[in-house]
């Protein structure tokens, strides 16, 4: 099964689009490979389309005095954007870089307007879409409001724990807003438990 058809495929499955509503989309679609450490999007630019993600991973970051900051990981099966800068088409705050070799099919916003005017259905998911861009927000904000960095490990334990297998460390540390040493003590304290 090529991309196009792998994400044909998942949409039908996960969503209320039919085969006619994502072939109405794939005159649009362009496969696009990463190799690692190689940058989706970079801070301060216009992020032109979304991806959907057929192979690999990458993690969204900001730079807060040099630093790195990781806000997300994203991996097969799902999108990739920098969604505030791709809807607003305006430069963003966030860059966007593999963590592995990836493949990913994407469409540009005039795409995207182009099959909300021509189905519903495409319509109805762009809703759905912004939806839940807003749900991860929220949830990533509340966590560091009401949760301390134990407790927000032991839900990305529970959640994803996939991520510990293909992120590395370091990273998932600057994602839970620890440092990589608290992290490890962190790890030891559970695993002793």
């Amino acid at each position: 099964m090529n991309e196009f058809e792998q994400c044909k495929d998942w949409l039908s499955q996960v969503s209320f689009l039919t085969k006619e509503d994502c072939d109405l989309f794939e005159p649009f679609l362009r496969t696009r490979h990463f190799k690692e450490k190689e940058f989706f999007q970079s801070e301060g630019k216009i992020c032109p389309e979304i991806g959907f993600i057929t192979s690999g991973g990458f993690r969204t970051y900001y730079l807060s005095d040099g630093k790195e900051i990781n806000t997300q990981f994203v991996f097969e099966n799902q999108f990739v954007v920098d969604y505030d800068s791709f809807i607003r088409q305006s430069p963003g705050h966030y860059s966007i870089q593999a963590l592995e070799d990836s493949t990913v099919i994407t469409f540009s916003l005039a795409a995207l307007q182009n099959a909300y005017d021509r189905s519903k259905n495409w319509e109805r998911f762009g809703r759905i879409m912004a939806e839940q861009s807003y749900k991860l927000t929220t949830k990533r904000v509340e966590s560091f409001m009401f949760l301390n960095g134990e407790q927000r490990y032991l839900e990305l334990l529970s959640n994803q724990p996939e991520l510990f297998d293909r992120v590395p460390l370091y990273h998932i540390a600057s994602y839970l807003g620890l440092e990589r040493e608290s992290l490890s003590r962190l790890r030891k304290k559970i695993a002793r438990q």
